[in-house]
């Protein structure tokens, strides 16, 4: 369960970890945006100075492939 909204599994949402290259300061706020700005999107956090990035999503309103699309146009690399 996430401790800053208290979403969690039980609301159906699930949560991806993994760290990404790429990062700069402005790119990291600005792909947060972007991924909050995606249905579904319920938290997100990125830690610009090593990459590491915390998503909590519904799969059922946004797709993988959708979240992904937010770095690739944003030159960040995600080491899934």
């Amino acid at each position: 369960m996430c401790k800053e909204c208290g979403c969690g599994n039980e609301n159906g949402a699930t949560r991806l970890q993994f760290y990404a290259e790429g990062y700069t300061e402005e790119s990291a706020k600005t792909v947060e945006r972007a991924l909050l700005g995606l249905p579904g999107v319920l938290y997100t956090h990125i830690h610009s100075h090593d990459g590491e990035t915390t998503i909590d999503y519904d799969p059922k309103k946004t797709k993988l492939t959708e979240l992904m699309r937010v770095f690739e146009e944003n030159n960040v690399a995600p080491n899934l």
